[in-house]
């Protein structure tokens, strides 16, 4: 599942751990991208020193063997840790699907836990230029999934991705207990509380949010990156 930040991508990888046939990883190359870029993000510290920060060790866990012997594994990809340097091969042996939200209400919910976010760091250009590479060596367009299809009615979308995927819906994937799991990154104590509270989907969103004029720059930046997945969206 590839997406930017603040895209409902815990939720989503939660509902899959929730389904009890389905192992998950949460930001496997968030590391890798931390020490090979020098960005500098919240706990930069302590996402290197506990998770796996070779990106080729990374790629070939994500199609070695499943873990906990389970017959699905979900991995939550974040669309700007793929960097240009990182070998993508690894990539053609999995189902890649793309989870999209509106560009003004990921960087509305992300400037609220890093200041001063760039269109680079909102993950939308990478999203579209994946998409792409995806699409020419795969011969048809990947699924896309909007999130705000998901908060309308989960059933009904999970139901349709699943079926994309060639995998049972269950109700499992509705519901999950309250606070932090097991498969949470190092860093889910700065990014996740709102997550860690719920035990579900969250209704629908209502209106975008009212930006400043910088802020607002990233969305207008942001949005034909979006707009080219929304068109095909399942």
């Amino acid at each position: 599942m590839w997406s930017g930040p603040r895209n409902l991508s815990t939720a989503l990888m939660y509902a899959f751990a929730a389904r009890g046939d389905c192992a998950v990883w949460d930001e496997p190359f968030y590391a890798a991208y931390l020490r090979e870029t020098g960005i500098d993000h919240p706990m930069r510290p302590e996402i290197i020193a506990n998770h796996e920060s070779d990106p080729a060790k990374v790629a070939a866990g994500c199609i070695g063997k499943i873990p906990k012997q389970q017959s699905l594994f979900y991995q939550k990809h974040m669309t700007l840790h793929m960097i240009p340097q990182f070998d993508r091969g690894f990539m053609r042996h999995l189902a890649n699907v793309f989870l999209i939200r509106h560009p003004a209400r990921v960087v509305a919910s992300y400037a609220k836990k890093r200041e001063g976010p760039t269109l680079m760091d909102i993950g939308f250009v990478q999203q579209a230029q994946l998409f792409d590479e995806v699409a020419e060596w795969s011969g048809h367009p990947p699924p896309v999934i909007d999130s705000a299809d998901i908060r309308a009615n989960p059933r009904s979308a999970l139901t349709r991705l699943c079926a994309a995927l060639g995998i049972p819906f269950t109700d499992k994937m509705l519901s999950w207990p309250v606070g932090p799991k097991p498969c949470d990154g190092v860093w889910a104590p700065h990014w996740y509380g709102a997550v860690h509270r719920s035990s579900g989907f969250e209704d629908p969103e209502g209106p975008l949010p009212e930006l400043d004029d910088a802020y607002q720059k990233i969305v207008d930046q942001a949005l034909p990156f979006y707009q080219k997945l929304v068109a095909h969206k399942m």
